[in-house]
């Protein structure tokens, strides 16, 4: 077991990649701690994961509910050794379109939210512990309509290589983890045609799988890339990189 005895939390975990990166946490042995905004979801997702998952709702937005994520996994776990935070927000809104509410949203969960869910994790986290924040490929290719999705997961990026320096005494490993176009209840409102466009765009000519996801969340987690800082993996289908 790649995570045997090891203490993880993973936000936005109500369902999809996120939830499939739990699961595989667990069959590798770790402890997790979910989160999410809808009780009722997350509360399932939790006891379809079993013993080895606690639910803790909540906004990553939120300070307080930060503030809680973090006094429960202390209180019951003592500390972390990884952190994928991938609890994230968009819309699809063309220039011309976008709203102020709609980008106070995107950039509160994926960019301040990100931001803090680290920085309030920081005195919880082992030396040589495991950050994953979940990115995008749509921040290195555009696609039409995602301009202030795709900044806000370009940020990341940006995060990434300061925390790295920033942290290096304690040798945390700072990654990000970029998907394309996943097949989860996320894309379930899209039209066959605009399915069929996602799948088109991709050389592999397909989605991507939740689980395909959460098998490159545990390689970045464990020792298998203990010499991996720093980088981004695109799990896209080759949607980003040709």
């Amino acid at each position: 077991m790649k995570l045997r005895g090891k203490v993880a939390v993973v936000t936005g975990a109500s369902s999809g990649m996120a939830l499939a990166s739990a699961r595989r946490f667990i069959a590798e042995g770790a402890y997790v701690f979910i989160t999410g905004r809808r009780r009722e979801v997350l509360e399932s997702a939790a006891k379809e994961l079993g013993p080895q998952a606690r639910a803790v709702q909540g906004d990553v937005s939120k300070m307080e509910d930060l503030d809680r994520l973090f006094n429960v996994v202390k209180q019951e776990r003592g500390s972390l050794d990884v952190l994928f935070a991938n609890a994230g927000a968009g819309a699809w809104q063309p220039l011309g379109t976008i709203s102020e509410e709609q980008v106070d949203i995107t950039l509160n969960v994926n960019l301040k939210g990100t931001i803090f869910t680290v920085q309030k994790s920081l005195a919880l986290l082992n030396p040589g512990s495991s950050v994953i924040l979940t990115g995008s490929a749509v921040a290195h290719r555009a696609f039409p309509g995602l301009s202030v999705y795709g900044a806000s997961k370009a940020a990341l990026r940006a995060l990434v290589r300061y925390w790295i320096v920033e942290l290096k005494e304690r040798q945390i490993r700072f990654n990000v983890l970029s998907p394309g176009s996943i097949d989860t209840a996320a894309l379930a409102p899209l039209s066959e045609d605009m399915r069929n466009h996602l799948k088109a765009i991709a050389p592999m000519g397909r989605l991507g799988e939740p689980d395909e996801i959460a098998t490159a969340a545990v390689f970045l987690a464990s020792d298998d890339s203990k010499y991996v800082t720093g980088t981004e993996l695109f799990v896209d289908g080759g949607y980003g990189q040709v």
